[in-house]
């Protein structure tokens, strides 16, 4: 990949990489050979699934575009998903990769489809619940997961919501996605049945809303440019995990500065009386450093926690990533005793254990 190097040449952004047409079939078999004990790697069609198929239980399948790893092939695995199906970088699956994952996740009490709120996603999965139904008789229901605040109608000053297209596709899918696979995960382990492992999720992603900024935008592997540029000074507040810009710029601050754009929104969004706890996922989009999530996190727990609200739960690292964004997102995710046994519960993933 090629960069400007802002002396008037072009220099190369190395990465590690063949062809870049193969960089995700590649990469998903170097990951089920990595770990053989939890995972194996259909070429044919294109998805991961759990090495040693678990009998008797709701499956899981969910997937979306490559370049937001370790999302979702590495949440593959005990206490979460069954299957998952990647597509081309920032590319939906299609129709058919979806369709022969969830004949191969079925093992005969339904499949659970988790799919984040982006237009090719929603279309795919659908077509896959119809062939799965026509062809095989496959129950299936879905959990559509809408949680970035940034694109919500009701919260966009650039929006007038009287005026927005009820067929618009709204918030987008983010991070929450994390906390959706965990909590119907530990349900369907549990041996809850579908319609329980469904309403479950749809409750969780409900319930969570998250935010997102970005230092610098991710390149696309083979592009010679991020998705977009910022000045030195500037942060691009309220961007999505394909590179999509973000609902305004906003000037360089602290850390502690920068995080409260995130929570503050969040927290007037949920509207959480008193006493309640959350989980809160401070999360990477791609190369930002523990050290810096860690000191979001700090921020993140005392905004919250000046609210008269509990932060039950931490998860802080990259899980839901875009490409080699330097940004972080906060979600927040308002929890009960039910939410926070299932949250706690066994699971063992390449990305995920506990």
């Amino acid at each position: 990949m090629m960069a400007p190097s802002g002396r008037g040449e072009t220099v190369v952004r190395r990465s590690l990489a063949n062809d870049p047409d193969d960089l995700v079939a590649e990469a998903l078999e170097g990951l089920a050979l990595a770990h053989p004990t939890l995972l194996r790697y259909d070429a044919e069609h294109g998805f991961v699934a759990r090495a040693a198929p678990a009998p008797d239980k709701v499956a899981l399948v969910s997937g979306g575009g490559s370049g937001h790893e370790p999302l979702h092939a590495s949440f593959v695995g005990t206490g979460m998903l069954d299957v998952a199906v990647p597509g081309a970088v920032f590319a939906s699956p299609t129709a058919l990769q979806l369709y022969e994952a969830t004949r191969a996740a079925d093992a005969g009490r339904g499949v659970l489809h988790i799919v984040k709120n982006y237009t090719g996603d929603v279309i795919n999965f659908t077509i896959a619940r119809e062939l799965a139904d026509e062809d095989d008789a496959v129950a299936t229901e879905v959990v559509l997961v809408d949680d970035d605040l940034a694109t919500d109608p009701a919260t966009d000053p650039a929006t007038d919501p009287a005026e927005t297209d009820d067929g618009g596709p709204g918030r987008r899918g983010t991070a929450a996605v994390v906390a959706v696979e965990k909590i119907c995960g530990a349900a369907a382990e549990a041996g809850a049945d579908l319609a329980t492992v469904a309403a479950l999720g749809r409750r969780v992603a409900g319930r969570a809303r998250s935010m997102a900024l970005a230092l610098t935008a991710g390149t696309h592997p083979g592009e010679s440019r991020p998705a977009f540029e910022l000045d030195g000074d500037e942060v691009e507040l309220g961007v999505g995990i394909h590179g999509e810009r973000g609902r305004s710029r906003v000037p360089m601050a602290s850390a502690d500065e920068l995080t409260s754009l995130l929570v503050e929104p969040l927290l007037a969004s949920l509207e959480l009386a008193r006493g309640g706890g959350v989980v809160a996922i401070v999360n990477g989009l791609g190369s930002t450093y523990p050290l810096e999530l860690h000191v979001a996190a700090r921020a993140v727990h005392r905004l919250v926690t000046a609210q008269g609200l509990r932060v039950d739960r931490f998860l802080v690292g990259s899980y839901v990533t875009s490409l080699d964004m330097h940004g972080v997102s906060v979600t927040l995710l308002p929890v009960d005793e039910e939410l926070l046994r299932l949250w706690d519960a066994p699971v063992r993933t390449p990305a995920l254990t506990w």
